[in-house]
């Protein structure tokens, strides 16, 4: 199969579809790479590396796209990309499509077949292709609430791990998952006053034994989040229902509570946001301030730790690529029904249920376009 890599084009974002050692792993089975020329550099990958991995270099994203039968791609194509993509190509990607109606029309429209890795799922009931981008963003949530609690940047003014004779900062986490859990090991690695809330027993089972009297686990209701917030500095939206667009959990009303200068990081903001003054930021632009609380929800945070999350990224992926690959699309959906359910959009048809809820459309099964 021909496999085309462009250089990502969304706002600072440096990541890349596949490594040199992804092309090498592909190249080695036989199929051909096209990558665009400077894909590779936000994480230190020249197009000589690519060359000497076995793929071919082309100058523009025209030709890669023009040229491959899959595309591998990081972000959700944007406008100008989407206009390239051709009926029957494969796009193998993150979409995060619930929040999207004009991705996701023009991906309808285009005829492609969209395998989205938000979507894909494992034999635990995980998404194992958006988990270590969960990781890095749940992580990277601490960092930049930490930056824009800064004085300088807006916040408060408070360090969140105090200093002694000084109380921590606290922080609250909404949501117990993949994201929720390495933001609150962060934040309690920063010895800051760490609050947990979610709904799900298991989960919360989990949280508490793994973080004993580190952090307070608690299982969240409307209420519970009504006393937190007005004396919250930092609360981190973690909260996701796979495939489908983020519950607006904290409303204007709660978030004019909160103390001015206090932050607010959404990382459910690919998915539409779970605050409902949140709207996407960029890394150029972070920060944006509402109810005199600074916002921080910027769309591709992993971006902004781009070796990182690439590589990251590429032990997820890649296996599903080679099985693409090797036995098309329609094969490996057979075979798979992991990443059967990463099928989004196909023939001009919605096949993830919650896009289809979500954006009005009519939803056929995945099993209905395989034969």
């Amino acid at each position: 199969m021909k496999i085309g890599v462009p250089k990502e084009i969304k706002n600072h974002e440096y990541r890349v579809g596949l490594t040199p050692e992804s092309v090498q792993e592909l190249s080695g089975r036989g199929h051909e790479l096209a990558v665009q020329t400077g894909a590779g550099a936000g994480i230190g990958a020249t197009d000589d590396a690519y060359l000497a991995a076995g793929a071919q270099i082309l100058p523009d994203a025209g030709a890669v796209f023009g040229w491959a039968d899959m595309i591998v791609k990081v972000k959700e194509p944007q406008a100008a990309e989407r206009a390239m993509l051709r009926p029957g190509q494969i796009l193998y990607t993150y979409l995060h499509l619930a929040p999207d109606p004009d991705q996701t029309r023009d991906l309808v429209a285009s005829g492609a077949v969209c395998i989205a890795y938000e979507t894909v799922t494992d034999a635990a009931g995980g998404l194992p292709l958006l988990k270590p981008m969960s990781q890095v963003a749940g992580r990277m949530s601490v960092q930049a609430g930490a930056a824009a609690l800064e004085k300088s940047r807006g916040g408060r003014g408070v360090l969140l791990g105090g200093v002694p004779g000084v109380a921590p900062g606290r922080v609250v986490v909404i949501g117990g998952g993949v994201v929720g859990f390495n933001a609150a090991q962060m934040a309690v690695g920063l010895q800051a006053d760490v609050t947990i809330l979610d709904r799900n027993p298991a989960q919360l089972e989990r949280l508490a034994t793994h973080f004993g009297a580190s952090a307070r686990v608690l299982h969240s209701t409307q209420a519970l989040m009504e006393d937190l917030l007005p004396r919250a500095d930092l609360v981190i939206g973690a909260v996701l229902i796979p495939g489908a667009a983020a519950p607006k959990l904290v409303t204007r009303k709660m978030l004019a509570t909160m103390q001015p200068g206090s932050v607010v990081v959404d990382v459910a903001i690919d998915q539409g946001g779970c605050f409902e003054t949140s709207r996407a930021t960029t890394h150029q632009d972070p920060i944006y301030v509402e109810e005199e609380v600074v916002h921080y929800c910027v769309a591709n945070m992993p971006g902004g730790v781009a070796r990182t999350a690439t590589y990251a990224l590429n032990n997820a992926t890649l296996d599903h690529a080679i099985a693409i690959a090797g036995k098309g699309w329609q094969q490996a959906l057979k075979d798979n029904a992991h990443l059967r359910a990463g099928l989004n959009v196909a023939d001009g048809k919605i096949t993830c249920a919650p896009v289809a809820e979500a954006l009005g459309y009519d939803y056929h099964a995945a099993e209905a376009l395989l034969g």
